[in-house]
């Protein structure tokens, strides 16, 4: 397998990527309910509502609803198991920034699998001081029985997204950048 690197190409085998396992295993192990009707119209509805509206308050009264007890986060910059961590990670999100907005564009449905399309519009406290960081991505959602999500795998550019904005890592992100 070919693999790009900041110094130029080699060829090697690949590694075994920890998150990427995690979430094959996480598949193999809960495959979702077949929700129909009105208990899968209530899931997808609590999800983006609960996404869409990315507050302390929010965050702290409909986490552990919206999440399963055992839950598997992962967006794309860290993984988080449990909807008390997954709370945690959240509170932890919403403190270091002043805003944080998600407008989902749709959602498509593949077996017990959900696609959320959305955009999210981020101001960060410490990088990029008043201005709006905007990002485009897409969430793998499973539900459980009771409409509570169980796997949550994003799927965006969090070089774009965060990184590129950070002093000295989003120099050596936009040196790359400018390089390919």
């Amino acid at each position: 397998m070919t693999m790009f690197c900041a110094g130029g190409c080699a060829t090697r085998e690949a590694v075994p990527n920890e998150p990427v396992q995690d979430y094959l295993e996480f598949l193999q192990t809960h495959p979702g309910a077949n929700l129909q009707g009105a208990r899968e119209e209530a899931a997808i509805r609590a999800f983006q509502a609960f996404l869409s509206d990315f507050t302390k308050e929010n965050v702290t009264a409909n986490a552990r609803k919206v999440y399963a007890r055992d839950a598997w986060l992962n967006d794309t910059l860290k993984t988080v198991q449990g909807s008390a961590e997954i709370e945690e990670y959240f509170l932890g999100s919403v403190e270091n920034t002043d805003e944080i907005r998600v407008e989902f564009t749709d959602v498509a449905r593949s077996g017990n699998d959900y696609y959320f399309r959305w955009i999210m519009d981020v101001k960060f406290k410490k990088f990029h001081r008043g201005k709006v960081v905007r990002t485009i991505g897409m969430t793998h959602v499973r539900f459980n029985a009771d409409g509570q999500a169980i796997l949550h795998q994003d799927y965006w550019d969090s070089a774009q997204g965060l990184f590129e904005y950070v002093p000295v890592i989003g120099g050596g992100i936009r040196f790359i950048k400018s390089r390919l």
